[in-house]
């Protein structure tokens, strides 16, 4: 079953939402992320987000925080996709896709009966999110595309160069932060960019850390 995305800014998207903490796992404004759903509760959220705005919000649990194994500590940015994909397989699991809407500030985390947590945030620092390809024109391309085939000769990977090509820029820097092999923090970072630009030279830095680490060379001061 598909379902279109037709939020048009902060004021359009829902106030409360049921949030999904994943470690690793980036949903950027536009991205498109398949989820394998299976836990009881989760099951659950979708079941209710079906019958309201199909809005879940996808959020990193912050380890750094402290152990909390029922409830983790979140990290304060998330970003809320809607669920544009929904099917059902014979062993109980939903297999949804979320359409990343824009990010969001967590508010506060609601009381609530239900198994999976709910939390008031907002969109307004983020109201950019909403208009597509804003600040293409500023970002390093051929820095990311370097990057990027330096990071593909390293670990012998095979990649589209032909669909790559083609990509607009904010296609192309929100999905290749969104498939990145990095850690949380590193996705984090992605996420709480600024901007295109900035998110598009924190995954420049990233992978050329990773690069660095991989050589087991020391980096050197230009």
């Amino acid at each position: 079953m598909s379902m279109n995305v037709a939020y048009k800014g902060p004021g359009d998207c829902p106030v409360v939402i049921p949030v999904f903490p994943l470690p690793g796992a980036l949903l950027l404004p536009r991205g498109q992320m398949p989820l394998n759903i299976f836990e009881p509760r989760y099951l659950a959220m979708v079941d209710d987000a079906l019958r309201s705005d199909r809005v879940i919000g996808m959020i990193q649990p912050d380890a750094e925080a402290g152990e909390q194994p029922l409830a983790p500590r979140l990290y304060r940015v998330g970003c809320a996709g809607r669920i544009t994909q929904f099917a059902e397989t014979g062993d109980g699991r939903y297999l949804i896709s979320l359409t990343g809407i824009s990010r969001f500030r967590v508010e506060e985390e609601m009381s609530t009966t239900t198994a999976y947590r709910l939390c008031r945030v907002s969109f307004d620092p983020f109201a950019a999110d909403f208009h597509a390809r804003a600040g293409e024109e500023a970002v390093d391309r051929a820095g990311v595309l370097r990057a990027l085939k330096d990071f593909v000769e390293a670990n012998d990977l095979k990649v589209d160069w032909a669909g790559i090509e083609e990509a607009p820029n904010e296609a192309l820097v929100n999905a290749l932060c969104m498939m990145s092999p990095f850690g949380p923090r590193e996705k984090q970072a992605m996420l709480e960019a600024p901007d295109l630009k900035t998110r598009a030279e924190v995954l420049i830095a990233v992978t050329e850390m990773e690069l660095v680490r991989g050589s087991g060379s020391e980096p050197t001061l230009q």
